[in-house]
């Protein structure tokens, strides 16, 4: 188990191809060592990678319940705090499954959905809608079976397809505890006559509605997991399964979508990754993370850094360089640099010789997920007003 921030690294007997799979899972460097051993080095990114057997971890500095819930809130601002609540700290594999567990169990409390699904079919007897066409090509002068289409009330929607898939995708972890699995087992029992994802396979669509609301905070976190969780045989035929998050990019999806959140109530929109250019002929280009606009007016500007202070409290340098260049595009005289690590307490950099203040807002990642919003929210409140 590696600290994220940690550069030293810690030896590892490694065999070639479970160095390999190490390194093409992004988490670590592989470094050969002069005793035939190797160092493993986080990379910037955190999370799990199982390599036939051998497990590797490099935990987040905010903790893994943080990282969940910052994970899910970006994927749902509707991701509820006590939903990581409890959960085990030392072990990601663990927190996964139980997360996913906490929300399919809270999405089939009151039943199993069901909806229409269009079935394409042979049949002897008409159903639904003849397909003419594939009657004509595929039976040319047949009268039976018919070729038919039709709609079939079923569990097997894309819903539960994503549910069932989730749930047996996290019950194949290492290491999850017996009364744990028992749960991911009946929640899989529970969706039986749902048919399970093939590994690989682009994840079905589904729309909100009033109809799934109860589903569609676990929709989301299945989503999440089925994405960034891979479960494949590598070279050699060893098994691997990997979790691995860029912590920098979780980060700016949180702020982006918590200020958001949080100005909703205000006129106007807030548009993440907002598209600027700082010179007249258009070829500089640059991508603001978070920029409110209103009647097409850009307001408020925040960038968010996944950064820690020095031992003198200091940021980079370079950071406040390209708030100044998002200033001078968009004509505003303030930005904010949220950064991920500190109280929450402001701090103006008026830049000299121009108009423009930076304003430096840490977030303090190590209070609860509610307080954390709460701080997004003042920081949007500040911004509004200033």
């Amino acid at each position: 188990m590696l600290a994220e921030n940690d550069r030293s690294g810690v030896p590892a007997a490694l065999g070639a191809q479970q160095a390999h799979a190490l390194r093409e899972s992004g988490l670590v460097d592989v470094r050969w060592e002069g005793d035939g051993s190797s160092l493993l080095v986080p990379r910037g990114r955190v999370g799990a990678v199982n390599v036939d057997g051998v497990d590797v971890i490099v935990t987040p500095k905010v903790g893994i319940a943080r990282l969940l819930f910052l994970l899910g809130y970006a994927r749902d601002p509707g991701f509820r705090p006590e939903d990581v609540e409890g959960i085990q700290e030392d072990d990601l594999w663990a927190a996964v499954a139980e997360t996913v567990c906490r929300h399919a169990e809270r999405a089939l409390a009151r039943g199993i959905l069901q909806g229409y699904v269009t079935e394409d079919a042979a049949l002897t007897v008409m159903r639904g809608r003849l397909r003419i066409a594939d009657q004509i090509s595929r039976r040319p002068g047949m009268l039976l079976p018919l070729e038919v289409r039709y709609d079939e009330y079923s569990v097997d929607i894309p819903e539960n397809r994503l549910l069932r898939t989730a749930i047996r995708r996290v019950r194949a972890l290492p290491r999850l505890r017996e009364e744990l699995v028992a749960r991911l087992r009946h929640l899989d029992a529970r969706l039986d006559g749902v048919v399970p994802l093939v590994t690989g396979a682009p994840l079905p669509e589904w729309q909100p509605t009033r109809l799934n609301t109860r589903y569609q905070s676990s929709l989301r976190l299945a989503e999440m997991v089925l994405r960034m969780m891979s479960f494949e045989v590598g070279s050699g035929g060893i098994d691997v399964a990997a979790f691995v998050v860029d912590m920098a990019t979780v980060f700016e999806n949180f702020v982006a979508l918590a200020l958001g959140e949080a100005l909703s109530s205000r006129p106007g929109a807030t548009i993440p990754q907002y598209p600027a250019c700082l010179d007249r002929d258009g070829e500089i280009r640059m991508k603001v993370d978070v920029v409110h606009v209103v009647d097409r007016i850009p307001r408020i500007i925040a960038d968010a850094k996944y950064k820690l202070a020095d031992s003198a409290g200091r940021y980079p340098n370079a950071d406040h360089y390209q708030m100044l260049a998002y200033c001078t595009a968009l004509q505003l005289p303030k930005a904010w640099l949220v950064y991920a690590s500190g109280d929450g307490s402001a701090r103006p950099r008026r830049i000299l010789n121009s108009p423009v203040s930076v304003i430096e807002y840490p977030l303090d990642l190590a209070t609860s997920p509610g307080e954390l919003v709460r701080q997004v929210a003042i920081l949007a409140d500040r911004a509004w007003d200033e």
